[in-house]
C-alpha cells in the first residue's frame, strides 16, 4: 500500500504493479455506487522514469481524504483505488483493465501520461466509462467525436507549444530554435506546434533532438544541440529530463533563452534539482498559481492550500507545482459530484463533466476558468506565461488563450 504523507481515511490506495484483487463495489446497473460511497479509480507513475509526476496523484489522494473529513459528496464518500502503472502503457492497460472490470469503479479521473492513456483511451470509451480530466495534453484525446467519454485535465501540447513558439519568434525574430522533445506523442505534437506555427521557416530555424524515457541522460543531446548556434531552447519533457538538461546547459556554459513545458514547470520537481543558478531566467506557461509567490501571501485560496499541504502531505515541498494540480484535480471530481446530485450514473457522470461554467478552482490563476460543453472536453484553453526568478514564478504578459 502506498500512503507516504497521506492518511488513511476512505482511501484505497493500491501501487503493486499488477496482481493484487479488490473487492468490487456496485449497486444495480451503476458500476462503483452504493448508498454510502462512490468509487473513483485512477492510474499514476508512482515508479518508473517519470515518478516525481506521481506527485500529483499524492495530492490528489491527500484531497479526496479532505472530501471525506468533510463528509464527503451528497452524502457519500468517495473511495479512490489508485494503482501505479510506472508509466508504462502495457501496466497502464493492464490497471486500468482491473479498475473497470475487477474493481467495477464508476468513473475514471485523473490518469496521468500521454503514452499510458493513448493505450488505453479506446478501451475506456468502448466500454463507456468516463475517463475525466486525464492529466496530458495530447492533440487526439481532444477529439471529444472519437473519444465522447474522455476529457483533458491539460492544455493541449498544441496550444501549449504555439504559446511558447509565438513567444520565442516575437522577443528574438529570426533566431535558430533548439529543441529537447521526449519521443512519445507528448514531445511530437509540442513539434508539431512549432512546425505549424513557423511553417516554411521551421527547417530553417529550428534543430530538434529527441530522447527516450530509458535514455539514462540527456547530455548528449543538449551538447549537438548548443553546437546548432541556436539562441532559444525548447525542453518538452518530462521534470527528471527537463532538470538534467537545464544542468548540463548549465555546465558547458550555455544560456539561449529557455522555455520548458508546463509538466516541467515545478520549482521542487524540476528546477531545483537541476541547480537554481542553471533555472533562473527559465519560461513556462501554467494556469495555476505558485504557492510560493509572495503576491499570494494574503490569498484566501492559497492560505487553504498551504493548510491542506500541512494536514495531508506534511512533508510535501510547497513549491512542487505537481501539489498544486492533484489539489485542482480534486476540486473539480467534487464539483462534478456535487452537480450530479443523486444521479450517479455514467451517463449523469459524463453529462455533468461537460457542463462546468465558468468553474475556477481555488489555486486556478487569476482570469482562467474552465467552462466545458459536448464540443469541448478541454479543462483549460487559456495559460498565464511566466518566468522563474531564482525564488518563485513571475506572470509576463496577460493571458493568451487557444484561440491567440
Amino acid at each position: 500500500m502506498f500512503r507516504t504523507g497521506l492518511r488513511s481515511t476512505g482511501v484505497l490506495v493500491s501501487v503493486l504493479l499488477a496482481g493484487l484483487s479488490s473487492s468490487a463495489v456496485s449497486a444495480g446497473d451503476q458500476p462503483g455506487v452504493t448508498t454510502k460511497e462512490i468509487t473513483v479509480g485512477s492510474t499514476f507513475p508512482f515508479s518508473g522514469p517519470a515518478s516525481s509526476l506521481g506527485n500529483v496523484g499524492k495530492a490528489f489522494m491527500g484531497y479526496i481524504d479532505l472530501i471525506n473529513d468533510r463528509g464527503g459528496v451528497n452524502g457519500r464518500k468517495i473511495k479512490l483505488v489508485a494503482l501505479d502503472d510506472a508509466y508504462t502503457p502495457s501496466k497502464s492497460v493492464e490497471q486500468t483493465r482491473k479498475l473497470v472490470e475487477s474493481d467495477e469503479v464508476a468513473l475514471l479521473f485523473s490518469p496521468l501520461g500521454t503514452a499510458s492513456l493513448s493505450a488505453t483511451v479506446k478501451y475506456v470509451n468502448m466500454k463507456k466509462v468516463p475517463q475525466l480530466f486525464i492529466v496530458t495534453g495530447g492533440n487526439k484525446f481532444t477529439n471529444y467525436a472519437e473519444y465522447p467519454y474522455t476529457t483533458t485535465g491539460l492544455p493541449s501540447f498544441d496550444t501549449e507549444g504555439k504559446v511558447y513558439v509565438k513567444y520565442i519568434s516575437q522577443k528574438l525574430p529570426g533566431a535558430r530554435i533548439a529543441i529537447l522533445y521526449q519521443n512519445d506523442d507528448m514531445g511530437k505534437d509540442l513539434v508539431s506546434a512549432f512546425k505549424s506555427y513557423l511553417k516554411d521557416d521551421f527547417d530553417k530555424l529550428v534543430t530538434a533532438k529527441a530522447y527516450e524515457t530509458t535514455d539514462p541522460t540527456v547530455d548528449s543531446q543538449i551538447v549537438s544541440l548548443k553546437s546548432s548556434g541556436a539562441q532559444a531552447l525548447f525542453i518538452g519533457g518530462t521534470p527528471k529530463f527537463t532538470a538534467q538538461a537545464l544542468r548540463k546547459a548549465g555546465e558547458i556554459g550555455w544560456k539561449p533563452l529557455t522555455l520548458v513545458n508546463y509538466p516541467s514547470s515545478s520549482i521542487a520537481g524540476t528546477l531545483a534539482p537541476a541547480g537554481i543558478e542553471n533555472s533562473t531566467g527559465v519560461i513556462s506557461g501554467t494556469f495555476q498559481k505558485d504557492a510560493t509567490d509572495p503576491r499570494w501571501a494574503d490569498d484566501s485560496a492559497t492560505k487553504e492550500y498551504r493548510a491542506f499541504l500541512s494536514k495531508y502531505l506534511p512533508t510535501g515541498d510547497v513549491g512542487e507545482a505537481a501539489y498544486t494540480l492533484g489539489a485542482i484535480q480534486g476540486q473539480i471530481l467534487e464539483q462534478i459530484l456535487k452537480q450530479c446530485g443523486n444521479d450517479l450514473s455514467r451517463e449523469n457522470i459524463i453529462k455533468q463533466a461537460l457542463s462546468l461554467k465558468d468553474f475556477a478552482p481555488g489555486m486556478a490563476a487569476p482570469g482562467i476558468t474552465i467552462n466545458t460543453s459536448p464540443t469541448n472536453h478541454q479543462a483549460w484553453t487559456s495559460l498565464q506565461l511566466q518566468r522563474f526568478t531564482g525564488k518563485n514564478w513571475e506572470p509576463i504578459g496577460s493571458l493568451i488563450s487557444a484561440a491567440d
